[in-house]
C-alpha cells in the first residue's frame, strides 16, 4: 500500500493511478489520511458482497464452530 501527500497527488496523478493498479493508495492531507485511491477492480470486489450484519451472522457457510465446554460451577474458597 502506498501513501502519498495530496500535493504529490495533484502534481502527478498518473503516478498515483499506476500505484493504485497494484494496491490501494492512501492520500494524506496535512499528514493525516484523507482519501483512498482504488482500482475499479478493487472497488468492485469491495462492494460486491452487500450483506448486512444479520445476513453475515445467519449465513450457513459450512463453518464448523464447536464451542469449548466451560465449567461454570461455583466454589467457595476454603478458609
Amino acid at each position: 500500500m502506498s501513501i502519498i501527500t495530496s500535493r504529490d497527488f495533484n502534481q502527478d496523478v498518473s503516478a498515483a493511478k499506476r500505484a493504485a493498479a497494484t494496491a490501494p493508495v492512501i492520500i494524506t492531507d496535512r499528514g493525516k489520511p484523507s482519501h483512498v485511491l482504488l482500482s475499479v477492480e478493487d472497488y468492485d470486489r469491495l462492494i460486491a458482497d452487500r450483506r448486512s450484519i444479520v445476513d453475515w451472522l445467519s449465513a450457513d457457510d459450512d463453518l464448523d464452530l464447536v464451542p469449548e465446554r466451560v465449567d461454570l460451577s461455583l466454589t467457595t474458597p476454603d478458609l
